[in-house]
């Protein structure tokens, strides 16, 4: 055995679950009854795994390179003591902040580009993601207000968890930044009685909500837009407005961009909810040791993310008032387990529904989505990144406004309102 092998046989004794390894040639280490086995086809992939670059590793996964027999949860389980650190760094050298900026201008440079990087992931297949998400379609970390909840009942709580933060109000003008499958969008609309905007950069999204306007008879008072946030008229304001799941696209050099378009379209004394995956690090936009440089090629071409601090220093700098921050990221973690196991439940499905889409990049779609969900419920577990929903609102400078003298908007500074059924 020489040093690569045993180096590796070192790390497989130290995993929480037992893991064999199938290597070029027929040659095999690892446990004998293993709860995963990974077939190695190139000698490079080993290496790869050796140097804990499981990023990299997934890539190897996706291309081919090494396959995998095993539940997800065992293979994050010891993807996770494979890391020779953590993967949230925090190099904050001038040199690499430069880079950082031109990197995040380059991917965010046009509507146009934005619309390509949107359409890249969500316009996969409308039949792919129905399999894994539950009924309404909601593509973002739910709320488990009771721990016994479904995934389905979570992100209704979900819904509604935001709705009433943004205490809205039957016919106000509600604006919904990146609407998705219109779950939000429609959920204000039918519970709450606003008349609601809900813009997207997805072909699919846009016309499936289109038509569930159409279905529910809501045509006039809600409307679904294929639009870029930028293309906004601002000659109409909005009293509430969401962003959910959404700013994530935006990029750091459009950050400013982005929460001053939203103080311009927020009437005075208006709320803003921001609902969004934020950084573990103070000081990095994506994971280390090669995972986001994989969740870059293959799922969110664009995708950046920035410390909570980092986002309300943004808003703050836009004229906008944080009045309630909220940190759900075991929510994030859970929502995403039970995403990936209903796709590991139904992958013939799957398949065959890719296959139909994308016949050609099928099965490295499947692969890349396991790996990506799985891979994203761990490192929320762990920390590497959270979620935020960020409260804020446009002072509108009159001390009268408010429950409270000073107040300036409609927000009570005081949570009983959220939590009082």
């Amino acid at each position: 055995m020489d040093l690569l092998e045993r180096r590796i046989a070192a790390q497989l004794d130290a995993l929480p679950v037992p893991v064999a390894l199938k290597l070029p040639g027929e040659r095999r280490l690892g446990a004998a009854n293993p709860a995963v086995t990974l077939t190695f086809h190139d000698w490079s992939s080993l290496a790869v795994m050796a140097a804990g670059q499981i990023g990299r590793m997934a890539e190897d996964i996706v291309e081919g390179r090494v396959d995998v027999d095993g539940r997800m949860r065992d293979l994050m389980a010891a993807a996770s003591h494979l890391l020779p650190g953590s993967p949230v760094g925090s190099d904050t050298g001038w040199w690499t902040q430069v880079r950082r900026r031109a990197k995040s201008l380059a991917a965010h440079a046009s509507p146009n580009k934005d619309a390509q990087q949107i359409q890249f992931h969500y316009d996969v297949s409308d039949d792919f993601y129905e399999l894994w998400l539950d009924p309404r379609r909601v593509y973002s970390c739910a709320y488990y207000r009771d721990v016994d909840m479904s995934l389905a009942q979570a992100q209704e709580a979900k819904l509604d968890h935001i709705c009433r933060k943004l205490m809205l109000r039957p016919g106000e003008r509600f604006l919904d930044i990146g609407a998705g499958w219109g779950g939000l969008l429609l959920w204000a609309a039918e519970h709450y009685g606003v008349d609601a905007t809900g813009i997207t950069l997805s072909k699919n999204q846009h016309a499936h909500v289109t038509r569930l306007i159409d279905e529910k008879g809501l045509k006039g008072r809600v409307r679904m837009e294929l639009r870029d946030y930028r293309e906004l008229r601002e000659d109409v304001q909005y009293d509430k407005i969401a962003s959910v799941g959404m700013f994530e696209h935006v990029g750091q050099a459009n950050m400013h961009t982005y929460f001053a378009k939203i103080h311009r379209l927020l009437k005075p004394g208006g709320l803003v909810m921001n609902h969004g995956i934020t950084a573990g690090g103070v000081a990095v936009s994506e994971l280390g040791a090669g995972m986001g440089e994989f969740i870059e090629k293959y799922i969110f071409p664009g995708g950046e993310l920035l410390h909570v601090s980092h986002v309300l220093r943004e808003m703050a700098l836009s004229g906008l008032e944080m009045v309630d921050t909220e940190n759900l990221r075991p929510h994030y973690a859970r929502t995403l387990w039970a995403w990936s196991d209903a796709l590991e439940e139904q992958l013939p499905q799957a398949r065959r529904v890719l296959d139909a889409s994308a016949p050609r990049n099928a099965e490295k779609v499947l692969r890349a989505y396991r790996l990506y969900l799985a891979g994203c419920a761990m490192s929320f577990e762990q920390g590497w990144i959270s979620l935020h929903q960020v409260l804020a609102s446009r002072p509108d400078g009159r001390m009268e406004t408010g429950a409270i003298k000073g107040a300036q908007s409609a927000f009570p500074f005081n949570r009983e309102y959220i939590y009082t059924r």
